[in-house]
């Protein structure tokens, strides 16, 4: 069985710039009849030089100079012996340097591995000696990193910035690796997929041709984490012209920030997860910039009424939705459904790069309109996991039904397909999860539990807080909570550091022995996370007790005293986001959600909020 997109929906134009069926073609017929994709690199080539390219707070680069360094940063590397198959990790922060990195890396036809800097250290290690990589390219700032040679990018382009030379891509093939993205692996381990610039290049056609990369003159927020493969859905929107905006860290997780910058930065496309849309949406006014404002809404499902919320906005033409679902290992985006319409969320149809198949425990196909697991085939499945075959065979199996020698990529994912070619998202077949966007393993942090953190034995479920948000509960037999706590700090990103750990005696089991999930508790009680305070004792003032009374809600705590710390008791972004929205409408003061970073403990971020009632009354 193959969806293709409704016609309404594929016939949106594309860039005038790039003729159909023709040689070079990166439509899915053409690829699959050996023509190829139109390189990302040949069509940047074409963009006018004095066209906006990248926007970086008040740094603006254009086409023709981005170009240039590019050109400059792929001849250093090529001095150093990189090319087509060498990964060059990158460890830099989101910024005009990422991208003239990225870019000019691809020019010299090699492959980049994104390492984001806000890692931990033992994080990106991994990353880097795990993948191979050849070299480290880093902005000069933060320990170095033991392993390959490491330059900074003004080595790499201080003796040829700005020379006289024709932006020249290297000559690659659609099969030449582009980049390496890791994700959390099963096995303890995160895997590196492996992406072919052909499969890249198809991706962004696709978009074009789905309506949800169209028209001239798009400015586009880089939204994502470097090593979050949402951001190459963002980088690759340059090869059409498009304007890249780079949103900073404070900005991104602060919907009132947020809301303004795409105001004040003209965004008319935004890669957003639904966790961060929701707060969003409070915030966006009809008037407020070009419109309407296209939000590629991913990363984990979309909940009934935050559909029709989205489709409310539609009608009132407030912006555009369209629902974006698909797995790294299939080049970022599988599926694509606009949300016009109140009802049950769906994600979509198909995208041509990509053959679909709902297949049951026999690999047989499932009858219409039952459920099986998906399984997707064609030019935009990746080449496998990096230097790892035999994870590769399990997940990249033959196609029984395609070409001698096709595969197609089991996707643990269990959909139901509708009459009209889209399908409904019916959840995983596997412990994996996703969480504020984020595709999580939780093998790999009760892993990281045992191994680091001395738990005897430990299991992690998604949840929910008392807020009945989502979140990550670990259960553990050994060990100290706060101990546990910081070892998968240092060993993980933050996202993957569980909000409450709870000791246990012992984990129930199956008749099989294996450990019975199901048994354990998906809620944090209201008495909440350990670590809090007894009785709230030592808690003074109006701002104390407002910020002990909201922070025993959101957490889920019984009680809160002057010294506990918002994050330690499994405080998260998501929270953060509700603590300040509280704060706002009890005391009318504009507190923005990085004071709640900058002061974890109470009776900082009370006395932090004394301040601004005084100025504000002053």
């Amino acid at each position: 069985m193959t969806a293709v997109l409704p016609e309404r929906v594929a016939a949106a134009p594309g860039p005038k710039a790039v003729s159909a069926h023709q040689a070079g073609c990166p439509c899915a017929a053409c690829a699959r009849a050996g023509t190829g994709a139109a390189d990302l690199m040949a069509r940047l080539a074409a963009v006018p030089g004095d066209r906006t390219a990248v926007v970086a707070g008040d740094q603006e680069l254009s086409f023709g100079r981005l170009r240039e360094r590019a050109s400059a940063f792929a001849a250093g590397l090529a001095g150093l012996g990189a090319g087509p198959e060498s990964v060059v990790a990158l460890c830099l922060p989101r910024g005009a340097g990422l991208v003239t990195a990225i870019i000019g890396t691809l020019t010299a036809g090699a492959a980049y591995l994104p390492v984001d800097p806000a890692l931990p250290e033992e994080r990106r290690r991994l990353l880097i000696e795990d993948s191979g990589a050849d070299l480290v390219v880093t902005d000069g700032n933060g320990p170095a990193l033991p392993g390959p040679r490491a330059v900074t990018v003004g080595e790499l382009t201080a003796s040829r910035d700005g020379a006289a030379t024709a932006y020249a891509p290297v000559p690659v093939g659609p099969d030449t690796l582009a980049y390496v993205i890791y994700t959390s692996g099963s096995t303890g381990r995160p895997k590196g997929v492996e992406i072919g610039r052909g499969a890249a290049s198809l991706l962004l056609r696709e978009l074009e041709d789905a309506g949800a990369a169209r028209g001239e003159g798009r400015r586009v927020g880089w939204n994502a984490s470097p090593s979050f493969d949402a951001s190459v859905q963002q980088w690759v929107r340059l090869s059409r012209g498009d304007t890249l905006v780079m949103i900073d860290e404070e900005t991104r997780r602060d919907p009132a920030l947020l809301a303004a910058f795409i105001d004040e930065r003209g965004l008319t496309d935004l890669d957003i997860t639904p966790s961060h849309a929701e707060p969003l949406l409070d915030l966006l006014t009809p008037d407020g910039g070009p419109r309407p404002l296209t939000l590629l809404v991913g990363g984990e499902a979309i909940g009934p009424a935050l559909w029709d919320r989205l489709a409310a906005a539609h009608r009132s033409g407030l912006l555009r939705a369209v629902n974006v679902y698909g797995p790294t290992e299939c080049t970022v985006d599988a599926t694509a459904g606009w949300i016009e319409e109140p009802g049950e969320p769906h994600i979509g149809a198909v995208l041509p790069g990509l053959r679909m198949r709902l297949l049951d425990e026999r690999l047989s196909p499932v009858s219409p309109g039952e459920a099986g697991e998906l399984y997707l085939a064609g030019p935009r499945v990746a080449r496998g996991y990096r230097r790892s075959p035999s994870l590769t065979a399990q997940r990249f199996v033959a196609d029984p039904f395609g070409a001698p020698g096709e595969r197609m990529y089991r996707t643990g994912d269990r959909c139901r397909l509708l009459a009209d070619g889209r399908l409904v998202h019916l959840g995983r077949l596997d412990g994996q999860v996703k969480l504020r966007g984020h595709r999580i393993e939780v093998q790999e942090i009760e892993a990281a539990l045992t191994r680091a953190g001395g738990a005897a034995e430990a299991a992690v479920v998604l949840g929910e807080d008392a807020g009945g948000s989502p979140c990550l509960i670990a259960y553990h037999r050994g060990g100290d909570a706060e101990a546990l706590r910081t070892a998968v700090a240092a060993a993980l990103p933050a996202y993957m550091t569980p909000s409450a750990f709870v000791a246990v005696d012992r984990f129930a089991t199956t008749p099989s022995g294996k450990l019975d999930r199901s048994a354990l508790p998906a809620r944090i009680e209201a008495a909440g996370p350990a670590g809090a305070s007894p009785e709230g004792d030592g808690v003074e003032g109006r701002a104390e007790e407002l910020i002990a009374r909201v922070w025993a809600q959101v957490l889920g705590a019984a009680s809160i005293g002057p010294d506990d710390n918002f994050f330690k008791l499994g405080g998260h972004s998501l929270l953060a986001i509700k603590l300040v929205s509280r704060v706002r409408a009890e005391l009318s003061v504009a507190l923005p959600v990085k004071a709640v970073y900058a002061n974890p403990r109470l009776r900082d971020l009370a006395s932090h909020i004394e301040e601004l009632l005084a100025a504000k009354d002053g």
